[in-house]
Parts: structure tokens; sequence; C-alpha cells
């Protein structure tokens, strides 16, 4: 189905004046100038605001979904933002303000959308949009563990006041445990020799110590192509963080809390979390009530690709609540 271009749309890609001020403006005040929120004009497209909606960013992140979505539903719509990171959510607070009362932001995850929801005193939502990426402020801070690029502890939470870090998961596993996990959640071919070198090295207890373990068995790769551990992070990173496991129960629990006509966006960055909302979605379009919008994901064009590498794995699949 081809994409419905809003007006809004268009609005926040030339960055023409609204009433809450113009986004090329607020794009310069932003406290994360270096956050390019991804599909920004698909993900307005689909959810389609509107000034009496009430919308959803499960993931609010530096907030740059929710700025377009509140502008676009000048000047009454309100926005209901939900981050796991403490740091994400004061970065998103920040830059929404302006907005006043129409954002209300919770910390905690979005697999608890019906507790967040309940306790802002909405029951139905008109738009729901999931931006399951590692924003850039968390890949750029090496404290946080996410980037092998920079020496940090090896943590890898989003919320860092609770669970194991991947220091804690790495030496709590058996090294055949350690093998499938980097197996099944990174699709590393070479999981067993990892596992195996992993264990002999433990306890691995920063980004280095994990990348040179993995590039001592697959080597340090070609010079400007994927880093060899790179799968191996990824896998850490969404046992961690129970991503697969959050992410069902939060399409669940979403699709049940829209309106009739209200929509659901969501913008995946790896295999395994597409094809569990490719499933989901297939899985509600055969009751009468939803339809998928989207035959096959949406990719970002080439121009964004070029001016954000973030978004080049990027897959958008929607899904509108028809009753």
């Amino acid at each position: 189905m081809q994409l419905m271009e809003t007006r809004t749309a268009r609005q926040w890609n030339s960055g023409t004046n609204m009433a809450s001020g113009s986004t090329s403006d607020r794009r310069a005040q932003s406290p994360d100038t270096a956050h390019r929120p991804v599909l920004v004009d698909e993900v307005l497209g689909y959810l389609a605001p509107v000034p009496s909606g009430v919308y959803v960013d499960a993931t609010v992140g530096a907030g740059g979904h929710a700025t377009a979505i509140l502008e676009a539903s000048s000047p009454s719509g309100r926005l209901i933002g939900i981050d796991r990171d403490e740091a994400a959510l004061a970065t998103s607070r920040k830059r929404l303000e302006c907005f006043g009362d129409r954002v209300h932001l919770h910390h905690g995850t979005f697999a608890h959308l019906a507790e967040h929801l309940e306790n802002d005193g909405s029951e139905a939502v008109n738009g729901i949009v999931a931006d399951l990426g590692l924003s850039s402020m968390q890949l750029a801070d090496g404290d946080r563990g996410f980037a092998f690029s920079a020496e940090g502890p090896l943590d890898m939470r989003f919320d860092r006041g609770s669970g194991e870090t991947a220091a804690e998961l790495i030496d709590r596993l058996s090294e055949r445990e350690l093998a499938d996990l980097l197996f099944n959640l990174g699709g590393e071919r070479k999981s067993r020799a990892i596992a195996r070198r992993i264990v002999e090295r433990r306890p691995i207890e920063t980004t280095r110590d994990l990348r040179r373990a993995v590039h001592s068995v697959l080597g340090s790769g070609r010079r400007g192509g994927i880093d060899p551990a790179t799968r191996t992070f990824q896998a850490l990173r969404i046992a961690v963080n129970r991503e697969l496991e959050n992410l069902e129960t939060f399409l669940e629990v979403a699709t049940d809390k829209l309106a009739p006509g209200g929509r659901l966006v969501v913008i995946s960055y790896h295999s395994l979390e597409d094809r569990a909302v490719k499933w989901a979605f297939r899985e509600k379009s055969k009751s009468e009530m939803f339809r998928v919008l989207t035959r096959k994901p949406l990719r970002p064009r080439e121009g964004e690709i070029s001016a954000n590498r973030r978004a080049r794995s990027a897959k958008l699949r929607a899904l509108e609540r028809v009753s």
C-alpha cells in the first residue's frame, strides 16, 4: 500500500512554521542535536496525528518522533512518552517541556503499556509508535557498554537501576548456554568458539575485553567493514534487556489499547525484531478488527541513510485497528 503523506508530514520535512514553533528552530534548540529520529515522515504519514488525538511514543528516547507528533497534532493533541532509560527521559523532558501539559512521560518498559496508560488515565489511544533501535546518546556514552568503539564497563542495560549487566550475565552462563545465546540472538556462526574463548578469559568486565575475546577468534575484520564483534554485542544486549520477550508483550497489549481507527507503527533494526512484528501483525489481521497497512516493510530512502547511518537497517511496519 502506498504511504499516505499528510500535510503535517510535509511541514515537518520542510521546517514550515507551526503553532508550537518552527521545526528548524526546535532542532537547533534541541539538547541532543546529534540524534536524528528515523523515518519521521513515514511515521507521521501512518499515524496521521490530529489535534483531538492521544498518542504514545513507547520508546520516547531523545524525543524526536514525539516532537514531530506533537507539532503535527497542535494545538491540543496529547502524547504519552515511555522509556526504560532515565537519561533518555531527562533529555526528552527538556526537549518537550515547551509543549507543557500536552506531554506526560513515564519511566519503565513498554511491555507495561497498560499500566502506564492506566496511571495516565487513558483507556484507548489514537496511535502508538515504537522505535526499537539504540539511540545515538546510548551508543556515544562509553559508560553504558553498548558500543565496542569506546572502552567502558560491560553494562548494556537500558534501565541501569535494575537487572543484571552483560558482564554479570557472561559470568553466570555456562559455555554451552553462552554459545546458544550468541547463535540464537546474534546469528553468530562461530558461537561455540567465541563462547569457549570468553569463558577462558572470564571475568570479562569491559567492552574492550569482550571485543578482544571475539577478535581473537574471528580476527579484527576489514578496515571500514562491520566489526566482527557486532553480533556478539547484539546478542548480549538483547538478552540483558529481554528485548524479544518485552516486544512480544508490547505488541499484544498495544493492539488492544488502540481506539477504532488507531494505528500502531513499529520500527525495527534486526531480523528477530522484524519477524516478531511481522507475525504479530499477521495474526492480528486474521481478525476483521485489524488490517496491515504495510504489505512489505518500509525502508529509509538513500538520502536519509546518507545523512544518518543509524537508519540503514531500519524497517517500518504499520497496523490499523478497523473497529
